[in-house]
């Protein structure tokens, strides 16, 4: 892979958003995990490039994710559907995803990214808020999102780095 500037990354943000997108969190030191994100934004916020996304606190990736000051997300090319539908729905906590679904870690520094990726973006937390309820306009996108609870945490992320095959 090599390091491209953001300036020069042309992507459809909800096309790579929606198919085979993994967010990867912690380190070689304290462990990390990877899962599956469907839910996200990217642009611009408070004059920096940023990756907005949303994980919900049962999520054992979000252990990671608290923990450290960086994340990576990792698009992966669209053959790798199976292998990011199964990171999205088995724990971390119960079984390694990279070993079960045959994708390689990349440790490097303070990040892990997915070696499989086409595109990766390193970002570096800016922002966490729980989604709360009293700040929608329409409250039945909350209750028909939320009714059995485990609400989101949004993650704001200056992307820092990025990477392309």
């Amino acid at each position: 892979m090599e390091k491209i500037s953001i300036k020069d990354l042309c992507v459809n943000p909800i096309e790579l958003i929606k198919h085979c997108m993994l967010l990867t969190a912690g380190n070689e030191a304290i462990g990390y995990n990877v899962m599956t994100v469907s839910w996200g934004n990217l642009g611009m916020l408070w004059d920096k490039p940023v990756a907005i996304i949303y994980v919900r606190p049962s999520r054992y990736t979000k252990t990671f994710l608290d923990k450290q000051d960086y994340f990576t997300l990792s698009a992966l090319p669209a053959d790798y559907k199976k292998e990011v539908a199964y990171c999205g729905t088995v724990s971390g906590m119960r079984q390694n995803k990279f070993a079960a679904t045959g994708l390689t870690p990349v440790c490097e520094g303070n990040t892990v990214h997915v070696a499989e990726a086409e595109l990766v973006l390193k970002c570096r937390k800016l922002y966490a808020q729980p989604i709360e309820k009293k700040c929608f306009f329409d409250t039945d996108l909350y209750d028909e999102s939320y009714a059995h609870g485990d609400v989101h945490v949004m993650y704001v992320g200056e992307i820092v780095e990025v990477l392309k095959k």
